[in-house]
């Protein structure tokens, strides 16, 4: 009986591509354990059952503060990519299971505010010697060293590397696999706190993790625009046209215009590519956004308000730290709830940055207004 039944859960493994990532393929860190699940499946349910996991339901994704009903939250832009990202890989017989797992893990490590929470909590680790701070990157710190109480989840090599080089805010017109060992792959993921071009030589090691990375920018950028119009930010007229003859102007015709365009130059490819009318649209597209909805989606303000919040919480961690303050929720509701390797291994400037950029909107702001 249950032979049959991981015959059948991993029967997907026939029809693969040639180039697509088997079951078989994963490598892991540590042993794992196996039972009739496929390796990414089983990864997948390690992802959606963290702690991490729960908290995209309140986290920004480019609206800060929005009690818009149907504007979007962080958690519903990584099921937005896992589904683009799953359309992309079943028509080119790929691993969907990687696919999934990667495309729900790639924000783990967002910050609260999305990308201006980002920013300043880059410059934060930046003035107090722990390197830069980069989301894709803690998204793999929370795989490996925080979720399960700082003791990390199992989680394939592959779906690892996928989530660290999902970075869609780097648009390229071709996306190819290099292959890496696990020592390169850590030699890339220690470069990123010390480089800051570090992020833009990655490459994922999969095509399925080429393809989650080009379906997270197709996933914003479309999604995004419904969300400032919602906002009355822009109107849909405000598109140019070089963009709109292309890709269209509503979510639905530009994922649909992007999707079938990469499918169509990647048909039994070892790459995923866009054709180049397409690849300048997205060009156009995200310029676009960056002019109208980004750069005004947070007024300066508000954004000095939040980077004062930041450094005055930060702060006031680092002294509950050192002064072992029982009464504040770092050491109360984290620290003494983590590992001892994690407690022995992290510098007291690391675990704050750790508990930071794990917060809510919501639970930052509480955390902040206590200092008033």
């Amino acid at each position: 009986m249950n032979t049959d039944i991981k015959s059948r859960m991993n029967n997907h493994n026939k029809y693969l591509s040639y180039y697509a990532t088997k079951d078989e393929d994963a490598i892991y860190l540590s042993e794992e354990e196996k039972d009739f699940r496929g390796t990414f499946f089983h990864d997948i349910d390690r992802i959606i059952y963290s702690l991490a996991f729960i908290r995209y339901q309140d986290k920004t994704q480019v609206f800060v503060g929005s009690k818009h009903d149907h504007v979007s939250r962080r958690m519903i832009h990584v099921q937005y990519v896992s589904k683009i990202a799953r359309t992309i890989g079943r028509a080119l017989g790929l691993n969907e299971d990687l696919i999934e797992a990667a495309s729900l893990a790639h924000d783990l490590g967002h910050t609260p505010f999305g990308h201006q929470g980002e920013a300043i909590l880059n410059k934060l680790s930046l003035k107090y010697k722990e390197g830069f701070f980069n989301h894709n990157v803690e998204s793999v710190r929370n795989l490996m060293f925080l979720e399960n109480y700082g003791k990390g989840l199992n989680v394939s090599l592959q779906v690892l590397d996928a989530v660290m080089c999902h970075n869609g805010e780097m648009t390229l017109g071709k996306y190819e696999p290099r292959k890496k060992t696990i020592e390169e792959f850590f030699l890339e993921y220690q470069a990123t706190y010390k480089d800051k071009n570090a992020l833009i030589s990655l490459q994922p090691m999969t095509l399925e993790g080429c393809v989650v990375r080009v379906s997270d920018l197709i996933a914003y950028l479309g999604r995004d625009i419904d969300d400032a119009i919602r906002m009355k930010l822009i109107k849909r007229d405000d598109i140019p046209q070089k963009i709109t003859k292309v890709l269209g102007s509503t979510t639905r015709e530009i994922v649909n215009a992007c999707i079938t365009d990469i499918i169509k130059m990647s048909w039994d490819k070892n790459y995923i590519k866009l054709s180049e009318e397409v690849y300048q649209a997205i060009e156009e597209l995200k310029k676009f956004n960056y002019q109208n909805i980004y750069n005004k989606a947070m007024s300066e303000e508000y954004r000095l308000d939040l980077e004062n919040k930041f450094e005055r919480l930060f702060l006031k961690y680092l002294e509950d730290i050192k002064n072992n303050n029982q009464e504040s929720l770092i050491i109360s509701s984290y620290l003494n709830n983590m590992s001892e390797e994690y407690r022995n291994n992290n510098t007291p400037t690391r675990i704050v940055i750790d508990y930071i950029a794990g917060m809510t909107d919501d639970f930052f702001l509480r955390e902040a207004k206590k200092l008033d």
